[in-house]
């Protein structure tokens, strides 16, 4: 009896020792991938949600609204584009009508300095033209050299709606060429203090390989979203790469974190610029379609109008590299000293590179 509870025992132990070399085995197998110095092609090995939380606190809706006043020609009147400025518009206008244009996206705090918030965000959020012009068509179609309409933006307000007081923001330094802008407010007394910062390092999307794992922050249509993509394309080009994440209208400006070693280690890599697109002409009923009562048995013989439509081709997302961020922000470094705002984290540590350099 004794020698089978003793026999019964060393079987045990033996499987024991067997499951944990075993199990010792996979982690040597796994953890190198996890502790090369790269960013991660594999998904998360481990929950981290809390992270993934305190991220998606950073991040905000940006809204942009422009009014414009537009005044419109007789055909008769023959005006071209260069003469418009020249005189006095106003009186040979026939029509005077007022509209305005909207964009939203999404803005990240990066730095709250004794109530002096900065965020970033893609420029084509906040830009719009200040003089947009039309022109009469041509028998054929095609657009003539006669102005129709000249149309001059009045105002712009840029606001986020869960900010202190009206929300409004200012552009403090903008690029529409890389398409990268910072905005920023200056609050007083502790209206700032729950608008947190993102306080992950800031990687090298030159480092992005083939098939690297990242997360994707942003407001998709206005809602608060976290998505998931692999990288293609990422030595493309100098300042972007491509992504499979999907995009919908209020993405752009959104941020793009990379994984090095596993997680919570996240790393900002770049912003969410834009996916390829197609329009097309597309006829509508001139009054709302919520308002009609439409029989799809009867041909519709109201009133009817060509609208220009943009076609998303989703699944393929454009990316603006943080290098390039970067190099933008530290570029417009006394613009943005100037108007009294400051991204400590950036500024000091060039301040160290340059004393480092010196010595």
């Amino acid at each position: 009896m004794k020698n089978k509870i003793l026999i019964y025992i060393f079987n045990c132990l033996s499987l024991l020792i067997f499951f944990s070399c075993t199990s010792q085995n996979v982690l040597e197998k796994v953890m190198p991938t996890l502790s090369d110095g790269k960013y991660d092609s594999e998904f998360p090995y481990r929950n981290s949600s809390e992270q993934l939380e305190e991220i998606s606190n950073n991040i905000r809706l940006i809204n942009s609204i422009a009014f414009y006043v537009s005044y419109i020609f007789p055909e008769e009147s023959k005006l071209f584009r260069g003469q418009i400025l020249n005189i006095d518009f106003k009186k040979k206008a026939i029509q005077e009508i007022t509209f305005n244009k909207t964009a939203s996206g999404t803005a990240t705090i990066i730095s709250n300095k004794l109530g002096s918030v900065v965020l970033l965000t893609v420029s084509h959020v906040v830009s719009f033209p200040d003089t947009i012009y039309s022109y009469f068509l041509n028998k054929d179609g095609s657009l003539s050299t006669y102005v129709q309409s000249i149309s001059i933006k009045t105002k712009q307000t840029n606001y986020i709606p869960d900010f202190p007081g009206n929300g409004e923001v200012e552009i403090i330094v903008n690029d529409k060429t890389l398409d990268v802008a910072l905005l920023g407010q200056q609050y007083l007394g502790n209206q700032a203090l729950n608008l947190l910062p993102f306080k992950y390092p800031w990687g090298n999307s030159s480092e992005l390989e083939w098939g690297s794992f990242i997360y994707v922050f942003g407001f998709p249509m206005n809602y608060k979203m976290i998505s998931k993509g692999i990288v293609s394309n990422p030595t493309k080009d100098k300042n972007t790469f491509l992504i499979d994440a999907v995009f919908n209208p209020g993405s752009s400006g959104g941020i793009v974190l990379a994984i090095r070693d596993g997680v919570p280690n996240f790393e900002l890599v770049g912003l969410v610029k834009s996916v390829p697109a197609e329009f097309q002409l597309n006829v509508h009923p001139f009054s709302n379609v919520n308002e009609i009562d439409f029989n799809p048995m009867i041909p519709y013989k109201g009133e009817i109008y060509v609208e220009r439509e943009q076609i998303l081709r989703t699944g393929i997302t454009k990316v603006i590299g943080i290098e390039a961020v970067k190099d933008f922000i530290l570029k417009n470094k006394d613009k943005i000293l100037l108007k009294g705002y400051s991204i400590p984290f950036l500024f000091d540590t060039e301040t160290k590179s340059k004393l480092i350099n010196v010595h």
